[in-house]
C-alpha cells in the first residue's frame, strides 16, 4: 500500500538529488493464484492499491516537478506493465492482469497528456520473468512450468528486463513515447 506521507518519496528526492529528470513506476504486487468467483473486495482493494493509484500518485508528483509547464526540465516516466495486461491471466490473476491493463491506459493517456510539456511516457511489458513475485502467487516455480509456452522456449531475467527501462529512460529513446517494449520472449 501506498504510505500514509504520498509526497515522503519526492520531498526526500527533491531534498536528496533534485528535480528528478526520470521515473521508473515499477510497482506490482499480487497474491495466491485464484478465480475471478473467489477474489474478495479487500484482495482487489489491495491489488489495487498497489498496482494501479501507488503508480498514478507517483508519475503526478514526477509530472508537477519534471513538467516544462511547471518549470521543470522535462523527463522520462517509465512505466512496468505486465504482458498479462494483454493476455488477462486467466484462472490465476485477473486481477493483476487487470490492473497492469489500467497501467497500459495511463501509459498511452499520459504520454499524450505531456509530450508538449517535455516528457516522454512509456512502458514494459515483462512476461514470465525470474522474480520472488511467483512465490507471492503461491508457486515459487511457475517460470519453469510455463515456459515451454514460450517461443523463446525459457523465463526472462530482471536484467532483461532493466535494459528496456534503462533504454527508455535514455536519451536513445528520445522520438519515442506512448510505446511499449514487451520483454516476454515472444509471447
Amino acid at each position: 500500500m501506498f504510505p500514509p506521507n504520498r509526497l515522503a518519496l519526492f520531498d526526500a528526492c527533491d531534498k536528496h538529488f533534485g528535480t528528478p529528470d526520470a521515473l521508473v513506476n515499477n510497482a506490482g504486487i499480487l497474491e495466491r493464484q485464484m478465480r475471478l468467483e473467489e477474489l474478495t473486495e479487500d484482495r482487489l482493494q489491495r491489488i489495487f492499491a498497489s498496482n494501479i493509484t501507488g503508480p498514478f500518485l507517483c508519475a503526478r508528483e514526477a509530472v508537477k516537478r519534471m513538467s516544462l509547464k511547471y518549470g521543470g526540465r522535462g523527463g522520462t516516466i517509465v512505466n512496468v506493465s505486465s504482458v498479462a495486461a494483454k493476455t488477462g491471466s486467466p484462472g490465476e490473476y485477473t486481477d493483476y492482469a487487470a490492473s497492469k491493463g489500467a497501467i497500459d491506459t495511463l501509459t498511452i493517456g499520459l504520454a499524450k497528456e505531456v509530450a508538449e510539456e517535455g516528457i516522454r511516457v512509456n512502458a514494459v511489458r515483462p512476461g514470465f520473468i525470474y522474480t520472488e513475485i511467483h512465490a507471492d502467487g503461491g508457486e515459487p516455480g511457475r517460470v519453469d512450468r510455463v515456459k515451454a509456452g514460450v517461443p523463446l522456449k525459457r523465463g526472462g531475467l530482471p536484467a532483461e528486463v532493466a535494459e528496456a527501462i534503462l533504454w527508455l529512460a535514455s536519451d536513445k529513446s528520445a522520438f519515442t513515447t506512448g510505446s511499449f517494449i514487451d520483454v516476454s520472449g515472444g509471447r
